[in-house]
């Protein structure tokens, strides 16, 4: 079994917040460094900005990759370090603040005292990566706030589900009609059941009842495991199969395909004689 941890402050490997690999993590200071009164605010570049940085042919190339670099990256709004390293002559090393970089993925933490201040923490279970990436950011979203707000979390997978009956064929208007539909065509009683009670759930949170999640969070956690199974169950697997028949040899393929037409057949004839 592969080790795991949760982030800490005192340790140098742990469960990385961003790829969430267990790996090493590197530990740096930060320092304070006044703005200069030309430019006494922090630098956000828009598209003007680097529209203007691409078009300025009086730039060394390597000037502008490194600029364009900044702004690419600025507009993730994730922490970066900047490719020009200073001189920290006028800067003030800042206390009970620190930074972890992930040894795996690159990225930072930011600490503040003793817990993690970015990324947002993410608690439950990471998504099926089967899930449809749509799908992944209302499901991270509500791996991020869980802690916070597990009637938030409740509604939002909530959401999930009815993306989810949507990208099956269904209509994603009316969860409980999507789900008969599913039933209708088959569906696997321990899915449906899987889907009512992430649909139900989710439904207290918006309108509690008699469920409150805020004496039982412990259900909202719940509710990611039912829908990496229900993704499991109607997108995974199906891929599975289709993937593994895909790879039979075409004479296998054409056997299966005549064994189907006798089959067909043989029922359209006994009731052909039935008839007669």
């Amino acid at each position: 079994m592969p080790k795991s941890a949760p982030p800490s402050i005192n340790n140098t490997a742990f469960d990385c917040p961003h790829c969430g690999a267990f790996t090493t993590q590197y530990w740096r200071k930060l320092f304070s460094q006044p703005l200069r009164r030309d430019n006494p605010t922090p630098i956000i570049p828009d598209e003007d900005f680097e529209a203007d940085i691409t078009n300025n042919r009086e730039l060394k190339e390597n000037t502008r990759r490194n600029l364009i670099d900044f702004c690419v990256k600025s507009k993730t709004g994730n922490v970066f370090e900047e490719a020009e390293h200073r001189h920290l002559y006028d800067s003030i090393e800042l206390s009970n603040i620190h930074i972890s970089k992930c040894y795996n993925c690159g990225e930072f933490a930011v600490w503040v005292h003793d817990r993690i201040v970015y990324p947002p923490t993410r608690t439950g279970d990471a998504p099926n990566p089967d899930l449809p990436e749509d799908i992944v950011r209302d499901y991270e979203e509500a791996r991020s706030i869980l802690e916070l707000s597990p009637r938030g979390a409740a509604a939002l997978l909530r959401l999930c589900i009815q993306k989810l009956c949507k990208h099956l064929g269904e209509s994603g208007k009316n969860i409980d009609q999507d789900i008969a539909n599913m039933v209708a065509k088959g569906l696997n009683p321990l899915v449906e059941k899987s889907l009512d009670s992430v649909r139900v759930i989710g439904n207290e949170s918006v309108h509690p009842g008699e469920l409150d999640l805020r004496d039982d969070p412990d259900i909202a956690k719940k509710l990611f495991k039912l829908v990496n199974a229900i993704t499991d169950q109607m997108i995974s697997h199906p891929k599975t199969v289709e993937e593994i028949y895909g790879k039979l040899p075409d004479k296998k393929l054409e056997g299966i395909k005549q064994r189907n037409e006798r089959a067909k057949k043989s029922i359209i004839d006994r009731f052909i004689s039935k008839d007669e």
